[in-house]
């Protein structure tokens, strides 16, 4: 099959989609395959259900009058057509990664940009080899400017997906302490996210540069294009108010409050709003969108449940992550317990990783520490030690927490949301 060929076919498509469950008329259908299931078994009965074509890695499966067509591999070929859609768009693309704060961030960029463009973005945290190209070819006519976000968990990902997006933008929000395993230490993580200045600067693009964080701004020092912020002397210059529990931002003489909690969503704030300034939209529709928005992804989520104050940020938690949440809920007024679960993908750093955590809110002084997990539980003789979720939720359904305020934070794999409603 000819990407040249086929492109013609994908612009008369409604979209693109690997879910076989949700085919709508004209779509086109990327047949992924794994050990355990051949998604190109579903090939006619998505056409039959108005999909506009298929693809399929399965020669058998194969059948042009219908629009169901062969390649070697429905990955790179998603790939390869992402790559020659982005080399038609001519708008600008902001690519995004970082340690921490990926997603939030790229949810205040895209409301902020939004005050005045018709923006695309990465949908929720499809941030992969897979969900990149599909963000792409997401992008429509219509659409004025585009916000990918990229994770990785090993080096060369980056390097790949920037590649795919092409960005005229990029920014990394930190490097931190996650996917220590994968990345082969904290070395490993700023080599790796550090691909997307790499192509950056090879391609003459702008960065996006936080001057407070001493990384970026050596790796970035000599660097043009760049935008920068953080210091009286960048480009722009906010300082961090704090107002129960929210964090915002003050701008000559104006003031953002946002619905996020924790100081290190300050930068994210931060960096929205430069692109916001630096792409000509008024402080005042910024200000506007900051405080409009509203997290619902699990990811520094204020939640009120009768008369207590819930923090929820269990979609991802590393030891960075970890260290920053703790620190923040100190502040909390009130009685406090924390429900902590385990950080993965630590690699050999894991045990040594949890120890500190677990020593850093004993020495904050917390009315109620609880783990969840087998790392933490290895290393914490409490009662208030599970293996998981599960043990924990039985737990609840016996013993009341009595503090006003409660935190939840844990990797993803964790679960711990599902506990909410047990508290």
């Amino acid at each position: 099959m000819n990407i040249e060929q086929f492109y013609s076919l994908f612009l008369q498509s409604n979209r693109v989609t690997i879910d076989s469950r949700k085919i709508g008329k004209d779509d086109i259908f990327f047949a992924f395959s794994g050990e355990n299931f051949n998604a190109a078994t579903f090939a006619e009965k998505a056409i039959n259900e108005g999909a506009l074509a298929v693809i399929v890695e399965q020669q058998d499966f194969e059948n042009k009058d219908k629009n169901i067509f062969y390649v070697p591999s429905t990955l790179e070929f998603l790939q390869e057509l992402a790559i020659h859609h982005r080399n038609q768009l001519q708008i600008p693309i902001i690519g995004l990664t970082g340690s921490n704060g990926k997603t939030t961030t790229k949810e205040i960029i895209h409301a902020v940009l939004s005050e005045k463009y018709n923006v695309q973005y990465t949908y929720g945290n499809l941030n992969n080899h897979i969900g990149v190209p599909l963000t792409i070819l997401s992008i429509k006519p219509e659409h004025e400017m585009a916000v990918i976000e990229m994770g990785a968990n090993h080096q060369k990902e980056i390097e790949l997906l920037c590649t795919i997006c092409q960005p005229n933008f990029g920014y990394i929000t930190n490097f931190g302490k996650a996917h220590l395993e994968g990345f082969g230490g904290f070395e490993g993580v700023i080599k790796g996210k550090s691909e997307l200045y790499d192509y950056l600067k090879k391609q003459h693009q702008t960065i996006l540069v936080n001057e407070n964080d001493p990384i970026q701004s050596e790796k970035t020092e000599t660097y043009q294009p760049k935008i920068t912020f953080g210091k009286e002397s960048s480009d722009y210059n906010f300082e961090s108010i704090s107002e129960e529990h929210f964090v915002g931002l003050f701008y000559q003489n104006n003031k953002a409050l946002s619905k996020l909690t924790g100081e290190y969503n300050f930068t994210n704030l931060c960096a929205a709003a430069s692109l916001g300034l630096h792409f000509g939209i008024d402080f005042e529709k910024i200000k506007q969108a900051i405080q409009n928005y509203t997290p619902t992804n699990m990811r520094s989520q204020i939640v009120k449940k009768e008369d207590r104050t819930l923090v929820l940020d269990t979609y991802n938690a590393n030891p960075s992550s970890m260290t920053a949440s703790l620190h923040n809920f100190i502040t909390f007024e009130g009685s406090k317990t924390i429900i902590i679960g385990d950080m993965l993908e630590l690699g050999e750093e894991s045990e040594k990783e949890h120890q500190n955590i677990l020593k850093l809110a004993q020495d904050l002084g917390f009315n109620e520490i609880i783990t969840v997990g087998g790392h933490f539980k290895n290393i914490n003789s409490s009662a208030s030690a599970f293996l998981n979720t599960a043990e924990l939720i039985e737990y609840l359904k016996l013993n009341n927490i009595q503090s006003e305020n409660i935190l939840l934070k844990a990797s993803r794999g964790i679960s711990l949301e599902k506990a909410i409603d047990f508290i």
